[in-house]
């Protein structure tokens, strides 16, 4: 994959040749990944990770029927907001209740598997691509409303402002079947650009 990208794109090439090791951010499948992935919107990976290592002493497995049947008060107090918490409530329901089936995405074409997930309140594309990609394994997901990609592929493009998701989009159309692994070269060059890894 990664050298089919190279090939395609001078940029990506660039970028792969400054990348040592490719991170996997990969999670579980099934509800434990997709509430992990919840709790990571809008907030810092230090921020997600205290409150989900709270989440997870407090639960033990988080598992739908866990969240669903703890207090309001002991899950704010794990650091969830109020509309966070609506959120992973909806989510643990529509796993209850079968309208998210979370086993059959796998089958699923990825409009579909998208349409399923963001039907759910409080699960929007970033949140169903991030799951698709690093749950599931598909090798064609692009997650155009990450920030971190953003700022990546505007450094690796040399683009005067970060690009909008239809821009990233755009861009992104010719990686085709390999968006995946772009996203995974992107995210390892963001942390070189902030000075996270060595190059």
């Amino acid at each position: 994959a990664v050298r089919a990208l190279c090939a395609v794109d001078p940029d990506l090439a660039r970028v792969a040749a400054g990348i040592a090791t490719l991170p996997t951010r990969d999670r579980p499948a099934g509800f434990r990944g997709l509430a992990s992935i919840m709790v990571q919107q809008q907030v810092s990976l230090a921020s997600a990770a205290a409150i989900w290592a709270r989440l997870e002493a407090r639960l033990g497995a988080v598992t739908a029927d866990r969240l669903a049947a703890e207090s309001d008060a002991v899950l704010l107090a794990c650091g969830l907001s109020r509309p966070k918490l609506r959120y992973l409530r909806a989510a643990a329901a529509a796993v209850a209740d079968g309208s998210l089936q979370l086993q059959a995405l796998p089958g699923m074409p990825v409009a579909a598997a998208r349409d399923a997930l963001t039907a759910v309140t409080g699960i929007g594309r970033w949140t169903a691509d991030i799951y698709l990609l690093s749950a599931l394994g598909h090798p064609d997901i692009w997650p155009a409303h990450d920030l971190a990609l953003q700022v990546a592929l505007q450094a690796a493009k040399g683009l005067p402002d970060r690009p909008a998701p239809k821009a990233m989009d755009a861009i992104a159309e010719s990686w085709a079947p390999h968006r995946s692994m772009a996203a995974r070269l992107l995210w390892a060059h963001y942390r070189v650009i902030k000075g996270r890894d060595a190059v």
